[in-house]
């Protein structure tokens, strides 16, 4: 069955199978691997996407169920140019260890400060509810959603990973691979 979709602000055309599920027609035909697929069973919230602006599990969708409406993945969240006050967050407050669950917490999250721009601690940990994490104790993911929350508020402006990892050449080129690891007695030693 063809279906026309918008994904993170394009229109997308696919040939579906009537029970592809709309986490691989997003992975698997569309390319968009941010959205991950992790219990199957919508146990975990990994695969969270925004559909028509509001967070589901797309291991819970078929893809022609998306069939005329917005979807919107991680990648459609924001980017290394341009990161969403989450995304940032998430970076600046140590809201993720492994990775694994992280894109479907900020899409949760996203979708959580849309409908609450000033949420508790409690009301993010409800909002949250549907996303695990087995890396963490939650405390730096609910720190992270209280950040971006206010950066949201307060409008604050959007800054790019080079702005907050920038790179800087070496101050000297370095030498070639194995030279000057050995002192120059070890070297006369050896020879």
């Amino acid at each position: 069955m063809k279906i026309d979709l918008t994904v993170n602000g394009k229109r997308a055309s696919l040939d579906a199978e009537p029970r592809l599920l709309l986490v691989h027609a997003l992975r698997d035909e569309l390319g968009l691997t941010g959205t991950h697929v992790g219990c199957d069973t919508s146990s975990c919230g990994a695969c969270t996407v925004l559909l028509d602006g509001v967070s589901v599990k797309s291991c819970t969708v078929f893809a022609v169920q998306a069939h005329g409406h917005d979807v919107t993945t991680i990648e459609g969240i924001g980017n290394a140019a341009e990161l969403h006050p989450m995304q940032e967050a998430f970076w600046s407050s140590h809201g993720l260890q492994c990775g694994y669950c992280t894109t479907g917490m900020i899409v949760s999250a996203v979708d959580l400060l849309k409908r609450n721009p000033d949420p508790s601690d409690d009301e993010i940990r409800a909002g949250l509810e549907g996303n695990l994490c087995r890396c963490t104790g939650y405390e730096n993911i609910v720190k992270s959603v209280r950040v971006a929350a206010k950066a949201m508020r307060e409008h604050a402006p959007l800054h790019s990973v080079r702005d907050l990892m920038p790179i800087h050449p070496p101050a000297e080129t370095p030498p070639p691979s194995g030279e000057g690891i050995l002192t120059p007695a070890l070297e006369e030693a050896m020879t």
